[in-house]
């Protein structure tokens, strides 16, 4: 499974430390990892926003780089 780094505000890592600490995940990185899927399917399942449709927008996303995330 590919590494992907991120930093995030604070306010968030006490989120999810929260939620690792009550034992609705059993790590960090499980934490991440299904917020993260969870978030995917939402916007999958709501699409782009109006101003996010059109060329402007397929051009710097990251069409051709499969394994490559930016944050």
């Amino acid at each position: 499974m590919p590494k992907v780094e991120i930093t995030v505000p604070e306010h968030l890592e006490m989120q999810i430390a929260q939620m690792v600490e009550k034992g609705e995940f059993l790590n960090r990185e499980e934490a991440i990892e299904d917020l993260l899927s969870t978030g995917m399917k939402a916007y999958k399942t709501s699409g782009p926003k109006e101003e996010e449709e059109g060329p402007e927008f397929e051009e710097e996303s990251m069409m051709g780089h499969e394994d490559e995330y930016v944050f």
